[in-house]
């Protein structure tokens, strides 16, 4: 298996269209990571560029240590898995899975060897004599990781891979391709647009907006500690709550404060508001966002009275959507909406005013102005 190293990565299309500016990037060996962001972030154009299937403008690629910016698709040693699957629909299984390493021409004792190795793998043995057409969508996604794992690549490259499939067959493959990197030991580059799925599966991820790279960090450390206001709000589900509003001492505590609402500001992160000037005053308006994520609000009364005196807010509900398993609430507090994630035996109704209390130890603050995080 192999390291990939981008280096000052840079493509422009005819007509000065910039697709991917100053990527930076150095993928470990054996590493699972995914490349996720909007529609248009570039995140398919940069896996393309590592493949060698879009010319990169400027900068350097390196797999193994070697540059590759001149060398052929072919010759990088890299397998590709595409969103449309790209199989051959007139062939069986077998001849799907094998036809690369036929024009290799690789010995048929050894081409059935790791046909019948990677079907093992992927529980598809019993398929190997049907004919494509005859197969569902996760099946034909199946033999599509069949002829890139038979290859035996330095590195996988898979592009949107689940898109296509529905949501509970996506949630199992999600599991599927997981399971196959433990297997594997390989290193995959993974690019997707759901960030459930980016969550789920890679040892790191990286967070794409406009071509730029906003933040490469580990599910967790992006979950709790997003460097910006997109990060904050691409990643989770729901998206975070953002407030926008002024950070203002009262006596020796600092509070944020919105309409007539406020709650205090925790000691650490007052310092930091503090330190980099963000606090407002009677002449100086500083206006900065906090954002707090649904699970870290609260309508139960033992959250009420453990931080009643710190976080306290009234809310409007204006709509209860009820899972089962949990209940969320959409609500309006001061013309900002707060979303909630509550116990699903709240008894909040549409049209209630009801208190609720945000947990101060999950604060986030983000400067208005820069979008970047004041607090983490």
């Amino acid at each position: 298996m192999a390291s990939v190293k981008l280096k000052d990565v840079v493509k422009k299309y005819p007509g000065g269209v910039i697709a991917v500016s100053d990527f930076n990037l150095d993928i470990e060996d054996k590493e699972f990571i995914i490349f996720v962001g909007p529609s248009g972030c570039g995140k398919s154009t940069t896996l393309r560029m590592i493949a060698g299937l879009e010319e990169i403008t400027e900068g350097e690629l390196y797999i193994d240590g070697k540059i590759m910016n001149d060398v052929a698709p072919k010759d990088r040693d890299i397998a590709m898995v595409f969103q449309n699957y790209a199989l051959y629909p007139h062939m069986s299984v077998f001849e799907n899975m094998a036809f690369g390493l036929k024009l290799r021409k690789t010995p048929k004792n050894e081409i059935k060897k790791r046909v019948q190795e990677a079907a093992k793998i992927l529980d598809i043995e019993h398929l190997l004599e049907r004919p494509i057409k005859a197969l569902s969508g996760g099946q034909r996604q199946r033999v599509a990781l069949g002829r890139a794992i038979v290859r035996e690549p330095k590195v996988f490259l898979m592009d949107e891979p689940l898109s296509n499939l529905d949501a509970k067959l996506r949630v199992q493959m999600r599991t599927e391709i997981s399971k196959l990197h433990h297997k594997l030991q390989t290193t995959i580059i993974y690019v997707t647009h759901d960030q459930t799925e980016a969550m789920t599966m890679g040892t790191r991820i990286v967070v794409m907006k406009d071509g730029f790279i906003q933040q490469v960090d580990t599910p967790t450390r992006l979950y709790d500690k997003p460097c910006n206001v997109f990060v904050a709000g691409f990643i989770g589900s729901p998206q975070m709550n953002m407030i926008t509003g002024t950070a203002e001492k009262i006596d020796d505590d600092l509070y944020f404060k919105f309409g007539t609402q406020k709650v205090k500001i925790p000691a650490k992160k007052a310092a930091k508001i503090i330190d980099q000037g963000f606090v407002s005053d009677e002449d100086v308006i500083k206006p900065i966002i906090m954002g707090i994520r649904a699970e870290n609000v609260h309508d139960e009364q033992m959250y009420i009275d453990m931080f009643k005196d710190e976080a306290l807010l009234t809310a409007t509900v204006d709509v209860v959507e009820r899972l089962g398993s949990e209940t969320f609430l959409y609500m309006t507090s001061e013309e900002s909406i707060i979303v909630a994630k509550v116990n699903p035996r709240s008894t909040a109704a549409v049209g209630d005013t009801i208190q609720i209390v945000l947990d101060p130890n999950r604060f986030h603050f983000f400067d208005k102005e820069t979008e970047r995080t004041i607090s983490n």
